[in-house]
This record gives structure tokens, sequence and C-alpha cells, in this order.
């Protein structure tokens, strides 16, 4: 991990129990989306992601650590316990236009049982942080009312460990956060599948074949960071599947191909125009940190569910006044034009990103022939339905 990298700030318990609010929604006009980016919540988040995705450069799936801390092993139980759900709360056979209603119930059972499930994760030590952490863990797994889940969803989950990382539940340390994405993050992605697929859960906000993935966003920073210091894989090999299940990119890619029909650069053309048009994964992993920032942070439709206060901080950090601000009158941007402010606070730059930037407008259809890639071959998915392409996403 680079020496440079900024340190994660601590809040000890004794802060924690002096806190004088709990998380609550905070965001419901574009000038809140502004204030969040200046707060401190946001600056820890943006540190959090960065110090996970240095964690894992040069590191393959499967990954074992040489010892693994009883914290990660309890939140592990949390997912397979979770996971287990589904067994017993199968979905109804009757047909259901949007989401199969017995996600309904299995939200319920998690917002009934949720206090219990975290006091059984923390120490009693950690008992004042549950009111904190409770909110992301309860919509980290979709909307139970919208019946739907997307990167708004995922994000939540992300905070949820982030909570735990600011009070040390989890220790900021290079194999812990290793940990976390390869182990923890890996097994909340096979999870959240498996609902999408048993239960129908329907995208959030999906930009449809114009947008990154239908569902998730972070799974393809964490897998470009990955495969970002080596040379032998290049950007292109996406084009060519089967693929290794090796990192989070190529797995995310391969669940694309399970559950969607025709040719990849109709249904996913922005995947496919990084694959043909990026020349290298430092640039893939920076512009995706760009690109998260811009499409999902700052997303008002997508951040104004999320909660904030308490121990992800509302409040400004007084540092960020020295840093540019935008111009109030500067026009926002359109659902067409996207002309994103990156913060240095939250996206390193890897070089000159242009090459990305460039790569998002699609390049002509592939003309691949008998190209292939000498990969093991793909493990059997999980997924069980296919999704159909045609059909519009639900406005959220």
């Amino acid at each position: 991990m680079s020496n440079n990298l900024k340190q994660l700030r601590s809040v000890s318990i004794a802060e924690v129990i002096h806190l004088d609010s709990l998380p609550s929604l905070k965001i419901k006009f574009d000038e809140d989306v502004e204030y969040w980016e200046a707060s401190q919540s946001y600056i820890d988040y943006g540190t959090f992601l960065r110090r996970l995705n240095e964690s894992v450069v040069g590191y393959s799936l499967p990954w074992e650590p040489q010892s693994r801390s009883q914290a990660v092993e309890k939140v592990l139980a949390l997912l397979d316990g979770l996971d287990q759900w589904i067994d017993d709360i199968p979905p109804l056979k009757t047909p259901q236009r949007f989401g199969n209603l017995s996600f309904r119930t299995w939200g319920q059972r998690l917002e009934e049982k949720c206090d219990d499930i975290l006091d059984r994760l923390l120490a009693p030590e950690f008992s004042p942080v549950i009111a904190h952490a409770k909110p992301y863990l309860l919509s980290a797994f979709g909307s139970f009312t919208r019946m739907d889940y997307g990167t708004g969803h995922e994000t939540s989950f992300a905070l949820f460990l982030l909570c735990l990382t600011l009070v040390r539940f989890f220790q900021p340390t290079a194999e812990e956060e290793r940990d976390l994405v390869l182990t923890v993050f890996s097994r909340y992605l096979r999870l959240c599948w498996r609902l999408q697929d048993v239960y129908k859960l329907e995208p959030a906000g999906s930009h449809g074949v114009w947008g990154l993935d239908d569902y998730s966003f972070l799974p393809y920073i964490f897998g470009s960071g990955q495969l970002r210091d080596q040379i032998e894989i290049p950007v292109s090999a996406v084009l060519h599947p089967p693929l290794p299940p090796t990192n989070l990119y190529f797995m995310s890619i391969t669940r694309i191909h399970d559950v969607k029909y025709g040719p990849f650069h109709e249904h996913s053309s922005q995947l496919y125009s990084i694959a043909s048009g990026v020349p290298n994964w430092g640039k893939v992993n920076s512009g995706l940190f760009k690109m998260y920032e811009a499409e999902v942070l700052r997303k008002r439709v997508v951040v104004q569910h999320i909660p904030f206060g308490g121990l992800l901080q509302w409040e400004k950090e007084e540092r960020v006044s020295t840093l540019p601000a935008r111009s109030r009158s500067t026009p926002k941007p359109t659902a067409t034009t996207i002309t994103p402010r990156v913060p240095a606070r939250f996206t390193t730059t890897i070089g000159d990103s242009s090459n990305f930037k460039h790569a998002m407008s699609p390049p002509p259809p592939p003309s691949v022939g008998t190209a292939s890639i000498n990969y093991p071959l793909r493990q059997q998915s999980r997924a069980s339905a296919k999704t159909d392409i045609s059909r519009t996403p639900r406005a959220t």
C-alpha cells in the first residue's frame, strides 16, 4: 500500500456516546449535495475507498489472509445468515410485475432482527455504535418498498463498513482492508446477486444500456484496482469471455453475460467502450473513481436516500475551504452533458485520464473473430434467471 495514503481518522467510543445526533436523511436539494461534498463524512468515505482500493492492488481471487480477525469472521457469519433467510423465505409463485413480494418479507425480518444482529456482531463495548451503523445495514440490500437495488444500496454497505472502521471494530491495516474487499465485499456481492435473482429485484435508477452496470459500481473500481499494476492482462481481455474469476471486475463482467442477452457492445456499451478504448488498468481505475463520484456520490436522486449525521458527520470540514469550490453561478450538469468537478480530497488521479473520457464515446461494434485468451473456464454462475434488457427500468 502506498506510503502516501491518507490515514483514516479514529473515533473513540467515548466520542460516539457524546455525539448529539443520529443518522437521518439530510439531502433534499442539489445544494445539500454540494454541502455533503464539503462534509467530514465525504472526506472519510473518499479516504476509506482509496485505502480499500490500494490494499488490493496486485492481489487475485481466491485470496486467504495469513490470519483473519474475529471482526471479519463475524461479519461473514452475518452475511451467511442473511443468505440463509432466502431459503427460509422462498419467492411467491404468483405472477408479479416488479419484484417478488417475498422480498418485503425478507426485509421485514431484517428490520425486526437488525438490533439483535448488530448486538451479536459487536462486542459490548461497541454497543453505542449500533444506532449509528444500523441505518446503513438496513439499506444495504435494496429498497423493500420499491423492491429494487442499485448503487445507493451498495454505497450504504460500504458506509456500514466505514462506520465500523472509524470506531476500530475493523482495523485500518493493509491486510484487514484487503480482507474487507476480497472476502467481505465479495461475499456481500454474491448475496446481493442471489437476492436479485430469487426476488427479481429491479435496477434502481438504471441508465439502461448507457449505464456502467444496472446494479453495481464498486466491484469495477476494486477489480480494476486489483489489475492496476500488471501488464500481462490487457483491458481488452474482457472482450474475450470466458473470464477467470480472479478479480471483481471479471466476476462482474461474467455476471452480466449470465443475466443479459445480446452482444456485449449493445447491452453494456460503457464497459465495452472502456475495454476497447482505455489503454491500461491504471487509467481505468482512476477514471472509474471519477465516474463513481459524478454518477453516484454527486447525484441527488441516489444519495438522497442515504442518512448522514452522528458518526458520519454532516458538518463541514474546515480544511476544505482551502480547496477549489464549485461556483454557484456554474450551470448544473444536465443528463446529457456531465462535466464533473473532481475534488483532490477524493480522487487521486493516476496519470492523464483523457483516454478514459475519450473511450466513453462508444466505438463501432467489435470484430473479434476467433480471437481468444486461454483463461480457465468460468465457474458456474449462481444466477438462475435471465434479465430482459429490452424492458425499460422504472424511475426512482
